[in-house]
């Protein structure tokens, strides 16, 4: 079985500092957080970027700093969001690629989430893809519903993406995919031969999907963006906490962990550090 991959989703655009006191927001908290989840096992580190005063950004400069901040601590995998917070612009959402990351998210269509809509048409993720490739930025195709598997699949036919593809399935969103273990593999038995996945689970369902994924030879994202406590009633004191409880788990499995390195190898990525 392939060594396991684990993503550090650690800021998110929806959870404050008041659900989660212990949130990274500022460049140099999302860069320090990084490392501390470098350290705990983590070989990618998922990126959303946050004004001083919390707000979600998809802005440049900002996004620019905190890929450096991080590249200057470790040599984690930076992979930020071009999902943004469902309020953002496709002009905004597109500010991450132009730093020229080595991945970065592509959602694969639209869904209801929470109360409002993520709107992702054809136009968009078009636009993501065709941008991606020109600067060789491998894609994480996030899927929140079993039709943005096709919507991927048309994008391969059409040129944008290339096989093999990385998929991550975000299941528990209220409004979109339940995180239920049927629903995961079913997922996994919808994506193309040779693909590679990981799952995200919200809320409480985070552990035992990360659970289920070590066992079926998938990989996991773990962190604040996803879930801010570490069991029942008790808030996690950091990303990092989570990072290393899926990875101490892994290892007792049998199972080790990817290093950065070795996740580039996995997931087809030529680095460029």
């Amino acid at each position: 079985m392939e060594k396991l991959i684990i993503t550090a989703a650690i800021t998110g655009a929806e959870v404050t500092r008041e659900q989660q006191p212990n949130l990274p927001i500022t460049p140099d908290e999302i860069a320090e957080e990084a490392y501390r989840c470098y350290l705990a096992g983590a070989s990618i580190v998922h990126v959303h970027a946050r004004k001083p005063d919390g707000t979600p950004t998809q802005d440049f400069e900002i996004y620019r700093e905190i890929k450096r901040k991080i590249e200057a601590k470790c040599n984690i995998i930076v992979q930020p969001s071009t999902g943004g917070a469902v309020w953002h612009s496709i002009e905004e959402r597109m500010q991450p690629l132009y730093t020229n990351p080595e991945m970065a998210t592509l959602s694969a269509g639209t869904c209801n989430f929470g109360s409002d809509i993520f709107i992702n048409p054809q136009e968009y993720m078009e636009r993501f893809a065709a941008e991606m490739k020109k600067r060789g930025i491998k894609p994480e195709i996030e899927i929140f519903e079993r039709g943005m598997i096709e919507n991927a699949l048309k994008l391969v036919k059409k040129g944008l993406i290339d096989l093999p593809l990385h998929f991550d399935f975000v299941m528990g969103v209220p409004g979109a995919i339940p995180a239920t273990i049927n629903d995961l593999v079913y997922l996994v038995g919808c994506i193309p031969e040779g693909s590679t996945w990981s799952v995200a689970g919200i809320g409480r369902f985070e552990l035992p999907l990360a659970l289920h994924a070590i066992a079926m030879g998938g990989h996991v994202r773990v962190g604040f963006e996803d879930n801010i406590y570490y069991r029942k009633g008790e808030l996690a004191k950091s990303s990092a906490q989570l990072v290393e409880r899926v990875a101490r788990i892994s290892r007792e499995f049998g199972r080790e962990v990817a290093t950065p390195d070795e996740a580039r190898k996995i997931l087809n990525i030529n680095s460029r550090r």
